[in-house]
């Protein structure tokens, strides 16, 4: 595969490279960054040729979108495809009152709110054109209405309402008016995409680690829906957050936690498979999720120079039709799966 061929992303049709940046690990998630390092590995997936790049004013609480703006003001405009998010609102905390990172190793100095309403879209989207310093944004999205996100369902429930009341009427208006060419939701769950393309008209979903070498599920009703509807998907986590990059070794994350005992077992299976046939498996991670028409683009994070390169390598490296055959025949890939040819 070519990693920097473009596909359409759904009926918005804004070309977008089959390997993008992903902008989580730019706001020092799981560790810091030394500023010159974060912006080090950005530019060198743009010089590779990466257009598509993607943010949110929640990685490292603004941190990411600042940084991404410090070497995109840098390039023509009409070079590069950025998306971000709303959903949060950022306050200054209150006096002598210390703000939460969360899992955030680091970050700026703000409080997030979450604001699913119209009036807080557009406040949240303003507030990142200023991080950026960038006047318009390509794709902007929805942001973690799911229940991993909000722990409980009620609480889903009740953020998908005022969700679909208050920042898709916003997004909406964003794409009536020219703002932004493309609009969609960024979340971690099948059902809460399934609920959204429903209630909405969108272009485009970024879904995070949920269509991978180790799940399929979204093949029953998902996919087939963005089919029909040509909805173009951006996916996040191709490694399951960690263990289809390293294999099954002692520690492997699944999920941002330790991989259970049957997860690691099935990787282990895979790995034997990858063996047979000379394939890296984060190759075959990485390519596997490209196999489907609906899906645009690849967004993995980085943390160095070096790490986009990998993925760029990855996404290129030659890969014979007979191991996806075998991933089959061992029942280690569903077998109505679309394999890279």
């Amino acid at each position: 595969m070519d990693p920097i061929a473009t596909r359409p992303l759904g009926k918005s049709g804004v070309p977008v490279t089959q390997l993008g940046f992903g902008g989580a690990p730019l706001g020092d998630f799981y560790q810091k960054l030394p500023d010159g390092q974060a912006t080090r590995t950005m530019a060198r997936a743009l010089e590779l040729g990466v257009t598509l790049v993607d943010t949110s004013p929640l990685y490292g609480y603004g941190l990411s979108e600042h940084r991404f703006g410090q070497v995109l003001r840098q390039r023509p405009r009409d070079s590069y495809v950025l998306s971000t998010k709303v959903g949060r609102v950022f306050e200054a905390p209150k006096r002598g009152k210390a703000v939460d990172h969360g899992g955030w190793a680091g970050g700026l100095e703000f409080d997030p709110v979450f604001d699913y309403s119209y009036d807080g879209a557009m406040r949240a989207f303003e507030q990142s054109l200023m991080r950026l310093g960038i006047p318009h944004v390509d794709i902007l999205l929805i942001h973690d209405v799911d229940i991993w996100t909000h722990g409980s369902r009620p609480a889903y429930e009740q953020r998908l309402q005022e969700a679909l009341a208050g920042a898709y009427k916003a997004l909406l208006k964003l794409r009536e008016e020219g703002v932004v060419k493309a609009i969609g939701v960024g979340v971690n769950e099948v059902e809460s995409c399934m609920r959204f393309a429903e209630g909405g008209d969108f272009d485009c979903f970024l879904l995070a680690g949920r269509y991978t070498l180790l799940e399929q599920t979204a093949l029953d009703d998902f996919l087939p829906l963005c089919q029909r509807r040509n909805i173009g998907i951006m996916l996040g986590g191709p490694y399951n957050s960690g263990i289809l990059a390293t294999g099954a070794v002692p520690g492997a994350k699944y999920n941002y936690k330790d991989a259970p005992p049957e997860i690691l077992e099935r990787v282990s299976r895979i790995e034997a498979v990858c063996r047979r046939h000379g394939v890296p498996l984060p190759a075959a991670a990485i390519q596997f999720p490209l196999a489907h028409p609906v899906v645009a683009s690849m967004i993995p994070g980085a943390v160095k120079p070096e790490e986009v390169e990998r993925n760029h390598a990855l996404i290129a490296t030659p890969i014979p039709a007979e191991f996806w055959a075998e991933l089959k025949r061992e029942g280690l890939v569903r077998g109505d799966a679309p394999v890279p040819a």
